[in-house]
């Protein structure tokens, strides 16, 4: 969605106070949005996969999106940001900040060729699976309740594709990933761990949240986790309902400072990508998780960090600046 039936445009983001973020590509698989919807309503619920997707027919999607991407840095409607600096500046002249990322690296192939272009193009951030997968890694199904273990790690280009964005500073990013996969990824990266838009499983028993275990993992690597608003990851019965109060965000969050501290803990939205609370309802909402934030005790120290200076302190460690 986009425009003034989707989650962002250039009046929401100002009202709401959004500054900027992961501007993810995604190539979709053909589904029923209605019949998944009426499935992930059930008490439990187990979807399968979708099958993989061409290498030609996502670069052919990845191209037509970042085109788009580009066209609106032309006509001035934000920033592709290379760089932290550039994000700063971004904040400073009240211009959208946006980085250039692709969730699912089916468009990526196993010589990089593509990588290579891609990052000389801006790319800064690659998720190695969108669920589905791909000649790199096994991602999780949409499935509750149910572990994130599940698969095999990653295949002998998933190491290959580590060590290439370690070499790049491409930040390489956890959510969808499975957790074989995250280990690997542990085990093998250079970089923080960070997922860009996961919740806490010990809450919400989905394959999409990360385990205690997980997370302290990502707090070890000095790295980071950006709450999921998605609904089905943040309830306890994992259905999606949009009647999900602000105050089981904050229960996430909570949970995710407790582990990983207050230095690696930020928002990872997932605007235009799932259904929301409604409380929260697109970008404008944004006002009103700061405001619930701040009665729940968080202090203005401790607001900066979550809204903003926590990702750009990741950012700066994995891009080598």
């Amino acid at each position: 969605m986009s425009g003034r039936e989707g989650h962002l445009d250039i009046a929401k983001c100002r009202s709401g106070g959004f500054g900027g973020g992961f501007f993810a590509i995604w190539i979709a698989s053909p589904y029923d949005r209605k019949k998944i919807g009426r499935q992930m309503n059930r008490r439990t619920y187990d979807l399968p996969l979708p099958p993989p997707v061409s290498a030609a027919d996502a670069v052919q999607t990845v191209m037509a999106e970042a085109s788009i991407l580009f066209r609106l840095e032309e006509l001035d409607v934000l920033r592709v940001c290379r760089t932290v600096k550039d994000i700063e500046t971004c904040l400073k002249d009240d211009k959208l900040a946006a980085v250039f990322h692709i969730e699912g690296a089916e468009a990526i192939d196993p010589d990089f060729h593509s990588l290579d272009v891609l990052y000389r193009a801006g790319l800064r951030s690659l998720g190695p699976v969108w669920s589905r997968p791909t000649i790199f890694a096994e991602g999780v199904p949409s499935r509750f309740p149910g572990s994130p273990d599940i698969g095999e790690g990653l295949t002998d280009h998933g190491i290959r594709l580590i060590e290439k964005c370690n070499a790049l500073g491409v930040m390489i990013d956890l959510s969808h990933l499975n957790e074989a996969g995250f280990w690997d990824v542990a085990r093998l990266s250079k970089h923080p761990l960070v997922a860009t838009h996961s919740n806490v499983h010990a809450i919400c028993p989905h394959p999409r949240n990360l385990t205690d275990k997980q997370l302290g993992a990502i707090a070890e690597s000095d790295g980071m986790v950006g709450l999921n608003f998605a609904v089905a990851f943040l309830r306890e019965d994992g259905r999606m309902r949009s009647d999900v109060p602000i105050e089981q965000m904050l229960r996430h969050l909570d949970h995710l400072i407790a582990i990983l501290g207050e230095s690696r803990v930020g928002f990872g939205s997932d605007f235009d990508g799932a259904m929301i609370p409604a409380a929260i309802k697109d970008a404008a909402g944004l006002t009103k998780l700061r405001e619930a934030m701040r009665q729940h005790g968080y202090d203005d120290g401790l607001m900066r960090k979550l809204c903003h200076g926590n990702w750009l302190r990741v950012l700066e460690k994995t891009w080598g600046e």
